[in-house]
């Protein structure tokens, strides 16, 4: 028997709407899921955003204060979509309304802003679900399962890359992502917390590292009004960026494997380049998300001039089959989110966690501090 549960998003700029967009499609792709979300509430502080939004979509409720949905006895879990520097107060404060938590990385500002999120969803019981949307691509999924079978061998090296130009262009307005105090750590919290969430996902716990930081657009001028994803700003009065563009850091794995981690929000000519090659001592592994289909393998017992091939994914591959009926079918970015919404929904359902969790949301938290307190002192540091 199906069941439905009462949602609500909670800022409504670009990844709420996507969170709201997983929900609504969350039956068609999911139909044995014993629970429906329905779309009770959606608050944004930006005056009609919520109005429009409710318009759209079909909320019951809008709403400028995000306190009211805390207080709405109709929601049962939420979307926390606003800006780094609300996570903390609002993640605490719906899980101790009873909310279920479906949280945007980073989770706050810092490691302190994480835990508190995560100690008060076990406090309260409930389920925290986190928004490290790439280690559900069918193709990842394939990656881990590959290595855990030791299929490359036994893992020595790994890059992850993480490059987007979104704040390439010197008119970004300088919106709260470019400021410490609402953003946090810059490129680190944006991309470089998807890359370790990657990197221990894949090949587990990173003992310690050595990163080195940097700003190449120094200053942008401040928008005039209400801003949305990466707006352009001109003739505004100029401002400081606070927080990192760049990162590049070396990782040294428990299991004894060596990383590469690098992450840059101004890379000139390239256009959301995530990815890792992952190395083994009878083979490797290479994902790129914008061949998101695709996965470069090399094994056997060659060594030297083994040849890689191209597994195209299908059914059987994560959950691809809930997507597309057979190999090399394009799923999207959007899908990886009806994936995470699968997961929090069934971990409502069912009171046991799937997918990302708040404790994964910790542990990317601890690396991102290792690598700011790292870039600081100018050696290598052990995360916690």
């Amino acid at each position: 028997m199906v069941s439905t549960l009462g949602v609500a998003v909670v800022g409504f700029g670009w990844m709420g709407r996507v969170h709201t967009q997983a929900y609504v499609r969350l039956p068609h792709h999911f139909p044995q899921l014993s629970v429906r979300p329905e779309l009770v509430a959606v608050a944004d502080e930006v005056p009609g955003r919520a109005e429009e939004a409710a318009g759209r979509y079909g909320f019951a409720t809008a709403a400028r204060d995000w306190q009211e949905v805390a207080a709405d006895p109709r929601v049962r879990a939420v979307s926390i979509a606003a800006p780094n520097f609300l996570h903390r107060e609002i993640g605490v404060a719906m899980a101790r309304a009873g909310k279920h938590i479906w949280i945007e990385k980073p989770v706050g500002l810092t490691a302190d802003d994480a835990r508190a999120v995560a100690g008060a969803v076990a406090e309260a019981g409930v389920q925290g679900a986190v928004g490290f949307n790439y280690r559900n691509a069918p193709a990842v999924q394939t990656a881990r399962a590959m290595i855990a079978a030791g299929e490359i061998g036994t893992v020595t090296h790994a890059r992850v890359r993480l490059f987007s130009d979104y704040a390439a262009h010197p008119e970004g307005a300088l919106t709260w992502r470019y400021e410490r105090a609402r953003g946090g750590s810059g490129v680190l919290g944006d991309l470089a917390s998807h890359g370790v969430d990657l990197a221990r996902f894949l090949l587990g716990e990173i003992d310690a590292l050595t990163a080195d930081t940097a700003v190449f657009v120094p200053e942008r001028a401040r928008p005039t009004g209400a801003t949305a994803g990466h707006t352009r700003a001109t003739g505004g009065e100029l401002g400081p960026v606070e927080n990192e563009d760049y990162v590049s850091c070396l990782l040294r794995f428990a299991s004894g494997a060596r990383g590469v981690l690098e992450a840059c929000r101004v890379s000139v000519g390239e256009q959301n380049t995530y990815g890792f090659e992952i190395h083994g001592t009878k083979g490797a592994v290479f994902w790129d998300f914008r061949r998101m289909g695709e996965l470069g393998v090399s094994r056997g017992t060659a060594y030297q001039d083994q040849p890689v091939c191209t597994v195209y994914v299908g059914p059987g591959h994560g959950e691809y089959a809930a997507f597309q009926p057979g190999s090399a079918n394009g799923m999207g970015y959007d899908d990886l989110k009806v994936i995470e919404a699968h997961h929090f929904l069934r971990s409502i359902a069912e009171g046991t966690a799937h997918g990302a969790t708040l404790d994964d949301a910790v542990h990317s938290a601890t690396l991102l501090d290792a690598m700011t307190r790292s870039a600081d002192l100018g050696t290598w540091v052990s995360p916690g």
